[in-house]
């Protein structure tokens, strides 16, 4: 029992799922940061108000911290951003790029020589000019 378990857990894509979700807590927590200290004191400075993170009211007894959730919701944006651009994207490229284009289908119509309008392959003569038509390419 031990032995099987142990082959999951040793299988590379479980291993691989294991650091993602550790370097993802860990960008999360360094663009949380990032919004908290840098970003929005920045905002603040720019626009002249006092930094909006400390931004909360009171009702009835109960604090809503209003400056917590623009903030999280800050990080939020940024590490989809970051996400998207630096791994989805790159990643739908790489699928593109490795998907084959269908093979074309076999024509079904040939051109009149002679009144250039699109005929079926097997036709021995145009329907629109009547002119003989030879072979199956024309």
């Amino acid at each position: 029992m031990l032995s099987g378990f142990k082959q999951f857990i040793l299988r590379g894509n479980v291993v691989d799922m294991a650091v993602g979700v550790v370097v993802g807590a860990a960008f999360a927590t360094v663009v949380a940061a990032f919004t908290k200290d840098l970003l929005t004191p920045l905002i603040a400075a720019i626009v002249g108000k006092p930094d909006f993170s400390a931004i909360q009211f009171t009702v009835n007894g109960s604090v809503f911290a209003l400056g917590d959730f623009i903030n999280a919701a800050i990080s939020f944006l940024l590490v989809a951003a970051a996400v998207y651009f630096f791994v989805v994207t790159p990643v739908n490229m790489l699928v593109a790029r490795m998907r084959k284009a269908p093979a074309p289908a076999d024509p079904t119509t040939k051109k009149c020589p002679e009144c250039l309008s699109e005929i079926p392959l097997d036709a021995k003569r145009c329907m629109h000019c009547t002119q003989p038509v030879l072979g199956k390419a024309a």
